[in-house]
Formats: structure tokens, C-alpha cells, sequence
């Protein structure tokens, strides 16, 4: 009597987007047009672009103006192409937009109108790939995923040493989570 081989089937689905989650015509183009892109150039920008297309809302964070021009700002990006899959956000603390040359998916109205304002250029993704189908003169970037709010609260449990999770509490008042672990005069402090 011979025995079957039982075969392990936990690596038969790869847990990854092949297409967007998103029925966005336009979003769908783009990613026909990078499709094709990543497939016939040996350009590793068109491959980064095409799986950030895919992303969850989550996973393409948005981007203020000012850490768009901070990065911009260093010495060999002079003349070059700002590239975020995602948004670019209005940052009011910022006082002067320098000029920049931006491809994003959206641009929120008050950058939209700062950038023109200092004389920048804001073009789409399907502008970029007749410009530059290699992704020449372009730097991609991404805002943080960690920044935020709910990130806070990951990681060990609040009040377990060397947590520094914030914990859900209604209100930071003196009744909400401020007695026992919290204060040396409540048997110990944490």
C-alpha cells in the first residue's frame, strides 16, 4: 500500500495585489499604460510605480509641500521631477514654495495653488510617461505610513514597561487612566 505525499498548501496563494482594489477608470488606464511599461522597459522606476498603483489608501500616505521641497532641496535634484504615487497636501506652516516639477495621482487645491503660485509645474502620470518612460530625471518618493494616528496605539499594551502605546481613553482629563501605574502617589508610577 503506498501513501500519498500530503503536500504543504501554504504557499499556494501569494498575498499581493495584482490589480487595484479601486474601480477608478482613469486610475485603471494608468495602470494598463504602466503595465505595458513595466513590461517592455528594463526600468525598475516603471516596476515601483505600477505596485504603488495598486496600493491601499493606507500604503500611499500623503505628502506635505514641505517635505516635498526638503527633499527636493538636496544637491543633485536640481531641474528634476518630484514622483508621488498618492497626494500631495497644502502645508500652511510652510511660508515659501520654491518652484518644483511635480507628478502625482491628486494635488490638493491649496498646493495645487501654491505650486503654480511659485511658478512649479504639476503634470499626471500619463504626461510623465511620454516626458520620461524610464522614469529619466525623476525621483519618487512616499509620505510616511507611520505617521498615523492609529499607529500610536500599536505595539505592546499601555502600561506594560517599556510600552510606549498611547492608550483609547474618552479624554486626557484628570478621571481618564491617571491613578494606579500612573502616578508615584498611586502605589507605583510606570
Amino acid at each position: 500500500l503506498n501513501m500519498g505525499i500530503d503536500i504543504n498548501h501554504k504557499n499556494d496563494r501569494k498575498v499581493r495585489r495584482t490589480e487595484p482594489k479601486s474601480e477608478d477608470v482613469y486610475l485603471r488606464l494608468l495602470v494598463k499604460l504602466y503595465r505595458f511599461l513595466a513590461r517592455r522597459t528594463n526600468s525598475r522606476f516603471n516596476k515601483v510605480v505600477l505596485r504603488r498603483l495598486f496600493m491601499s489608501r493606507i500604503n500611499r500616505p500623503p505628502m506635505a509641500v514641505s517635505r516635498l521641497a526638503k527633499n527636493m532641496a538636496r544637491g543633485t535634484r536640481e531641474g528634476k521631477t518630484a514622483v508621488v504615487v498618492g497626494t500631495i497636501t497644502d502645508d500652511t506652516r510652510m511660508f515659501k514654495v520654491p518652484k518644483l516639477k511635480i507628478c502625482a495621482l491628486r494635488v490638493t487645491d491649496g498646493a495645487r495653488a501654491r505650486i503654480l503660485e511659485a511658478g512649479g509645474e504639476i503634470i499626471t502620470f500619463d504626461q510623465l510617461a511620454l516626458r520620461s518612460p524610464k522614469g529619466q530625471n525623476c525621483v519618487l518618493m512616499q509620505g510616511c505610513r507611520s505617521n498615523r494616528e492609529a499607529v500610536r496605539h500599536f505595539g505592546k499594551a499601555p502600561g506594560v514597561p517599556g510600552s510606549h502605546a498611547k492608550p483609547y481613553t474618552r479624554a486626557k482629563g484628570r478621571k481618564f487612566e491617571k491613578a494606579r501605574g500612573r502616578r508615584a502617589g498611586r502605589a507605583y508610577k510606570v
